[in-house]
């Protein structure tokens, strides 16, 4: 399966692959992908570090250049200073005590990571397993509280595929998990269980979707079940990697609330398709359908969209109604 036609990222691109679309829209994109690299060269020129600002937040949400990607989700997450500032901690980390059950459970997922990419499938070459198994054991032993979660893997996956350096890909999961996401990924995903309540439950996302919540609501259906992989993978499995790669890009320097006007987007752009529903299996099915909506192909139209459709979200706003949803379970 690893000799069979992959993209620039290693995956094996399936049987169904339409290739039509897809080339019908890198025709355009390969110009903008020009574009952005020009303007991108032209803003790092000459510098060390990346400094936040309207500027770089507008480039970012346009998207960044695949060689300046890892470089820049490690300078604007803060995952940069955390490494030079723990030189030794990395590698402190791998020649210390283990945890023999933290490490079976983990050498039980490795095979399981991406078996269709080449670089994690069992004929690779050039494998990444031995750098993926390093991190994870790393960082469960450096997070005991969340020591290794499912999904984890195929996080850290994605981060040698962009970063190329090990070091790197551990202390930019430990931004994620510890700053970006924070208790997101903790034994009991307390913190994630009430980002979606907080959001799909409140008030604003009715008057936004009042269709969508009047059929979810009718069924009692809870929405952990409807987009709970959306969230625990960061879209991983659920969209393109194109797409995801650009999320991630916005989500390292944004934050959580990304991964909701991801959501939101999704939702309203296929509000006719859910509201049509009418049973479990129906609203289930309508759901998959937001991730197969024709503009996810096109990452630069849907980025666009993320922006403009759901309109304003603000953390400010986001963390107030964690506190109300807080107070209620309390």
């Amino acid at each position: 399966s690893c000799c069979r036609k992959v993209d620039t990222y290693g995956f094996t691109r399936p049987e169904d692959f339409d290739y039509e679309t897809y080339e019908e829209f890198m025709s355009r994109y390969l110009s903008v992908l020009a574009r952005r690299a020009s303007r991108w060269n032209g803003l790092l020129k000459g510098r060390k570090a990346i400094n936040r600002s309207f500027k770089v937040k507008r480039f970012i949400r346009k998207g960044i250049p695949a060689e300046h990607r890892g470089m820049v989700w490690m300078e604007v997450s803060g995952a940069q200073h955390k490494m030079e500032t723990n030189p030794d901690v990395y590698s402190g980390l791998l020649n210390g005590q283990k945890d023999q059950q933290l490490l079976d459970t983990i050498n039980t997922d490795i095979h399981r990571t991406f078996p269709e990419n080449i670089y994690f499938c069992d004929a690779s070459r050039e494998s990444k397993r031995v750098a993926l198994y390093n991190i994870l054991v790393a960082f469960g032993h450096h997070n005991k509280t969340v020591g290794y979660c499912q999904g984890l893997n195929f996080i850290v996956a994605i981060f040698l595929l962009i970063l190329k350096d090990e070091e790197q890909a551990f202390w930019l999961l430990v931004t994620l998990l510890e700053d970006i996401l924070p208790e997101y990924y903790s034994n009991t995903i307390q913190s994630l269980q009430l980002d979606k309540k907080r959001i799909f439950t409140s008030g604003r996302f009715e008057l936004k979707n009042p269709t969508v919540s009047a059929v979810i609501e009718k069924e009692g259906m809870p929405w952990s079940i409807l987009v709970t992989k959306w969230f625990v993978c960061l879209y991983i499995d659920v969209l393109p990697i194109e797409t995801v790669l650009r999320i991630w890009d916005c989500l390292f320097y944004e934050g959580s609330k990304i991964l909701f006007r991801v959501a939101l987007t999704m939702i309203k752009r296929n509000e006719a398709t859910i509201a049509a529903a009418t049973s479990f299996p129906g609203i289930l099915e309508a759901f998959k359908q937001c991730t197969q909506d024709s503009i996810i192909t096109d990452c630069h139209a849907f980025m666009q969209a993320i922006f403009a459709d759901p309109g304003p979200l603000p953390m400010a706003q986001i963390l107030k109604l964690r506190q109300e949803c807080e107070a209620k379970i309390s």
